[in-house]
């Protein structure tokens, strides 16, 4: 889950901040590949594989038989997302599907996506810097600008948010045993879509060694840790210890489909916004993007016809999830991406097919060419905004893209650097040891990483930048309006996304374009504009508004 929340915000040039990528990254390196790691092992056209066939309404019957004409096979499907698994060979196969009308979109059943944040480098001061929160307060709560600036520290003592509302995280997974979690989590709803792969194959390693024997982990398992850092976000409880999320009495349910190594296959996504809507969770948080293509174009002339039906299949099948999740009751959140681009004017895509790798190109686009999910219909999506409140530096932006803003973090909002302008959020101590963040006795050995140990036993946090960061806040907020206004339904309580997205969207704080509109970020003597369209009820760096806790606890009926 390398790719749509956030990017190392810690930038030391502008070009630097380029060179991040459209989008954005997940963590501080370069993500592993599922399948390989050099273009020359890439493979071949005309390997056997399994693939995703995307079939026109009414035309499954027909999809089969020239899946067979084709000389493949079905191995399985799911009629609720209109698509067909077959296994055939190479480019040969996906050339005789595409060239049916009853087919809408092939994709390989591979990684073709993963979410993103980064953890922030730099120095942070000690504890004794902070004053303490009061006794009956989270002792971490003077670190949460965050909650502040939304009203969720004042939120939570009103509307903390109903247990009876299940919010989902489909992500790299959560830490259910981590003490700022565990209270609010709820292992028997709680599923894992994906296998642990240790090795490519081409032998490269993946996912690493796998910690149990079946390679498939528990659902209270998170071994990337950005998953528990957005599940935290969203529902840490008030409990004394670390922090509090924004809707601290909700239930938080793991629908993991990210490997550990951050990537995201196509069908563990479509699998688990799917389990969402059976299940009846209230609303779901995406912080990702679905790869290999940075914008997906269904008919660009520069794509050979195999690359159009993947594009094809990638924008069919996660706009058939989401309407699927949202006819269930589901609202759908998504982080934007940290790519520093106006995604309503996207001219150059350089860093598609990101898989295999080396296989980028620079080719020309359109705004007829999607970010999935973001762009996906139905779907709400998420700015991040620093502590004054202006738009990150790495978000992306557009006034047709942009819903609402929420605070994502900005170590560059301000006079120098501050790592302390970054989210702070649970993270896996496992995590933590095997990246070697912290010693044997426990102690961080580095400055973006907290430990709190008030009552005896000692959790971890840690500070991390990203729309990913800013989506769980507004996904947060969400939660709270379905507990306030949602009547008994599947799961427990039910509120119909049309009403959740206009309840976000009338309690959100209104914020203009800067002015002037060309906003001029100067990192470390150079300088990055964004320019800012739309007026002050929507607009492309905030959408409709900062979201706000308070006004969603106290907003009347």
């Amino acid at each position: 889950m390398r790719r749509v929340a956030s990017c190392l915000a810690a930038v030391a040039t502008a070009a630097s901040l380029a060179a991040c990528g459209s989008l954005g990254r997940l963590s501080a390196d370069p993500p592993a590949t599922p399948e390989t790691s050099s273009p020359s092992k890439a493979p071949t056209g005309s390997r056997a594989g399994e693939y995703l066939v995307f079939y026109a309404a009414g035309r499954q019957n027909d999809a089969v038989v020239t899946i067979k004409r084709a000389g493949g096979e079905t191995t399985g499907g799911d009629t609720r997302l209109g698509y067909v698994m077959a296994r055939g060979d190479g480019d040969a196969f996906v050339h005789a599907l595409g060239s049916d009308q009853a087919i809408v979109g092939v994709s390989p059943d591979r990684r073709i996506g993963f979410a993103a944040s980064r953890p922030v480098a730099g120095t942070f001061p000690d504890e004794s810097s902070f004053t303490r929160a009061n006794p009956s307060g989270e002792p971490l709560a003077p670190r949460q600008w965050d909650m502040k600036m939304i009203g969720a520290d004042r939120a939570n003592t009103k509307i903390p948010g109903s247990r009876k509302v299940l919010v989902g995280v489909i992500d790299t997974g959560i830490d259910g045993k981590h003490p700022d979690i565990a209270p609010n989590f709820n292992r028997e709803l709680s599923r894992n879509f994906v296998t642990d792969k240790p090795k490519d194959e081409n032998g490269d390693s993946l996912d690493g060694a796998c910690e149990v024997s079946t390679c498939k982990d528990p659902v209270d398992q998170d071994d990337d840790g950005h998953g528990t850092h957005v599940a935290s976000t969203i529902a840490s409880p008030l409990n004394h210890i670390g922090i509090a999320g924004v809707a601290p009495g909700v239930q938080l349910v793991n629908i993991r489909a990210g490997q550990d190594s951050g990537f995201f296959f196509l069908k563990p996504s479509l699998d688990a916004l799917a389990y969402a809507a059976d299940i009846g969770v209230d609303v779901v948080n995406m912080s990702y993007y679905v790869d290999p293509w940075l914008f997906n174009c269904a008919d660009n002339k520069s794509d050979s016809e195999k690359e159009r039906l993947e594009q094809r299949a990638i924008i069919t099948g996660m706009q058939r999830a989401v309407d699927y999740a949202r006819g269930k009751g589901v609202t759908l959140v998504s982080a934007l991406g940290n790519g520093s681009t106006d995604l309503g004017k996207p001219a150059v895509d350089k860093d598609s097919p990101g898989y295999p790798r080396g296989s980028e190109r620079i080719r020309k686009i359109d705004n007829s060419c999607l970010n999935v999910p973001a762009e996906t219909k139905g779907v709400i999506s998420i700015t991040a905004v620093g502590p004054s409140g202006r738009k990150a530096i790495y978000s992306d932006y557009g006034v047709e893209q942009a819903d609402l803003a929420a605070p994502g973090g900005d170590v560059l909002d301000g006079k120098g650097g501050s790592p302390t302008r970054s989210i702070l959020a649970a993270a896996p101590e496992a995590v933590l040891r095997a990246s070697g963040k912290i010693d044997r006795s426990g102690k961080p050995k580095t400055a973006d990483v907290v430990r709190d140990c008030t009552g005896g036993s000692c959790s971890y946090y840690q500070y991390l930048d990203g729309t990913s960061m800013a989506a769980p806040h507004a996904t947060g907020v969400a939660a709270i309006l379905i507990s306030r206004f949602g009547e008994p339904g599947t799961g427990g309580v039910t509120l119909a996304p049309a009403t959740v997205e206009k309840l976000l969207y009338q309690t959100a704080k209104r914020k203009a374009c800067p002015s002037p509109r060309a906003y001029a970020y100067e990192v470390y003597g150079e300088v990055d504009t964004h320019t800012c369209e739309g007026g002050a009820s929507k607009n492309g760096f905030y959408g409709r508004g900062i979201v706000d806790a308070w006004q969603a606890a106290t907003v009347k009926p």
